[in-house]
């Protein structure tokens, strides 16, 4: 089996895995507990709370700890829309975010009267800052652009974008679920106000995630029952997943970093041998600024799900965009954004390398993909 899709989930770190284990067995006293196993377990998630905190140059109590990269999201977004209402009621995000921000905001504004803008990006599915700067009004106090998108791999200009919310009094909150131990980054140093991470993409386990938030910012909870993570998210916290996830991230060093980054030589192979079986392939994916493990072609024609299921068959894990649209036989919107026609969008694959891939995987996933072609008559050489 040859994996591919990364960006739909990573393979447990072994690291990970064990640090887990006592979690899973011995040690399953309720955090919430005054007793020692209790103490134990509250300890667990206040080392790994410290250890994120030391790896982001943040505070502890910014980090809080969710069930994963949606919950991050819809907590970021609609708790800070929410708490900070009374400022104003206009909200900004882009065409090509993840459904977990989409949704949000679209709730949001078809129930509880806020006032939505969608920003349109360019052909590479990025965001401009001077639509921003045109966007902004008096009443806008929240701002979502996403660090990375999950289908493209297009790396957003948040530095900018966040600084421009600063100057302007905005919240900014970003998607760094993509992001997050592929990309050295500090919170501070984007200058946002708080972004949502998931664990298993970066090698930890489903099911975790935290969210950062600046310190200072209120955030109302969308759930109630309980005063844990200080109040903002309620509910017993699951400690293996927080110990798991806290281990996936700090094997996110400098080591790892360059490992990434030299995906971007692997993606570009993979993309020579595709245009050279397939003049007619189309790369949606930016060749600068964007993730190196992450590419996006379009085989205009070809029948995308059967160009699936074909290449599975062949022992090649794929897909066509977002895991989280399984089953959701439509073009991307996130294609269509950037102008690519709906038919193309159907025809399209997102390959998503990750730092177990080789050389020798990817002459065997274009020596696949040219045989699945074939048998859809689909030209290649």
């Amino acid at each position: 089996m040859v994996y591919l899709d990364h960006n739909a989930t990573t393979p447990l770190a072994p690291g990970a895995f064990e640090a887990m284990l006592p979690y899973l067995g011995g040690e399953f006293g309720n955090p919430s507990s005054i007793h020692a196993p209790g103490r134990r377990a509250r300890a667990a998630i206040d080392d790994s709370r410290d250890a994120l905190a030391g790896l982001l140059g943040v505070k502890a109590h910014e980090i809080i700890f969710t069930g994963g990269g949606t919950e991050s999201c819809n907590l970021g977004i609609i708790g800070l829309a929410r708490a900070h209402a009374a400022r104003g009621r206009h909200l900004i995000t882009s065409a090509i975010e993840h459904h977990a921000v989409l949704h949000a905001f679209e709730y949001l504004a078809a129930s509880e009267g806020f006032d939505l803008t969608v920003l349109p990006v360019d052909p590479e599915g990025r965001v401009a800052t001077d639509a921003l700067r045109a966007a902004i009004r008096p009443d806008t106090i929240l701002v979502s652009v996403m660090h990375a998108n999950n289908e493209t791999g297009t790396v957003q200009p948040i530095a900018e974008l966040a600084a421009l919310c600063r100057s302007q009094g905005v919240l900014f909150h970003t998607d760094a679920v993509q992001t997050f131990g592929k990309l050295a980054f500090r919170p501070r140093e984007l200058g946002v106000s708080a972004f949502s991470v998931a664990a298993h993409k970066f090698h930890g386990p489903k099911g975790a995630g935290f969210l950062w938030l600046e310190a200072g910012l209120p955030l109302t909870p969308l759930a109630f029952g309980g005063s844990h993570e200080n109040t903002r998210r309620p509910g017993t916290e699951n400690t293996a997943a927080i110990v798991g996830m806290t281990t996936a991230a700090l094997h996110g060093n400098e080591a790892i970093f360059v490992k990434y980054a030299s995906l971007a030589m692997l993606r570009e192979a993979l993309w020579q041998r595709i245009h050279e079986i397939c003049p007619a392939a189309i790369r949606n994916t930016p060749e600068s600024e964007t993730l190196p493990s992450t590419l996006n072609v379009s085989f205009p024609g070809a029948d995308g799900e059967a160009l699936l299921i074909g290449l599975d068959l062949e022992g090649i894990c794929v897909s066509s965009g977002s895991a989280c649209m399984v089953g959701a036989i439509q073009p991307s919107h996130v294609l269509l954004a950037m102008g690519v026609a709906p038919l193309t969008a159907l025809a399209t694959v997102r390959f998503s390398l990750g730092l177990s891939t080789t050389g020798e995987e990817i002459r065997q996933t274009t020596d696949a993909l040219r045989r699945v072609l074939r048998l859809q008559s689909f030209p290649v050489t």
